[in-house]
């Protein structure tokens, strides 16, 4: 058959380490989380753009080590939190929040006091947030950084095919090739398309081929 047909399959998202692909744009960040027993004072901050793949690799790192997740705005249990290893996720999007803040700040030391590594992600570097509050500010830009690169061509292809792999759904090469060069270079974009290529194969019972993705393109670069 020319095109994978579509079949209501479950999908699982393949977190391992194994499944997390490295390349120019990633290569040295992953290299610097992979180190982690090595991190000064414990802890890392992700620095990169929406949907350079900060949480992916911080939830990778998450899964091997065990660590709690939790958002920058909703550190509500501190001293639980401080018991393992902890990733907070968008550091960034508490900036100006003094009460938010504190909170971090809290988590923080509490977890420097634990001894225990801790994995933070932001879409900006520290120095670059506008912090209300000067001690997180100081020990923020204390933090060592690794920094995502925008999506190249080789990590691009391989999250693609990740993505529909973990659905069930194996790409020919030729609608491959169709996709890659109209495809928005983020992990957002990827899981979106992904995500609405298999929910509407399903829906209008339509096969994954070349006529599903021009439709699918074309209403992701109409909004």
């Amino acid at each position: 058959m020319s095109e994978q047909l579509a079949f209501s399959l479950p999908a699982k998202e393949a977190l391992g380490r194994e499944d997390y692909f490295v390349s120019g744009a990633n290569a040295l960040a992953v290299a610097a989380v992979e180190n982690w027993l090595n991190w000064p004072l414990n802890k890392l901050v992700l620095v990169g753009p929406t949907g350079s793949g900060k949480t992916h690799l911080a939830m990778v790192w998450a899964h091997e080590t065990g660590a709690r997740v939790a958002r920058a705005d909703a550190l509500d249990d501190p001293v639980s939190l401080a018991q393992g290893p902890l990733v907070i996720e968008d550091l960034h999007l508490i900036a100006g929040d003094r009460a938010a803040e504190t909170q971090a700040f809290h988590m923080h030391n509490l977890m420097q006091e634990a001894g225990q590594p801790m994995l933070v992600t932001s879409a900006r570097a520290p120095a670059r947030i506008e912090f209300a509050l000067p001690d997180l500010r100081s020990r923020m830009e204390g933090t060592s950084i690794a920094t995502l690169e925008a999506l190249d061509d080789a990590l691009l292809m391989a999250l693609v095919m990740k993505m529909f792999s973990d659905r069930q759904i194996a790409l020919k090469p030729d609608l491959l090739n169709y996709i890659l060069p109209r495809l928005p270079r983020s992990f957002d974009a990827v899981r979106g398309f992904v995500e609405t290529m298999d929910a509407r194969a399903l829906a209008e019972k339509r096969p994954i081929g070349k006529g599903l993705a021009r439709d699918v393109l074309a209403e992701i670069a109409g909004e």
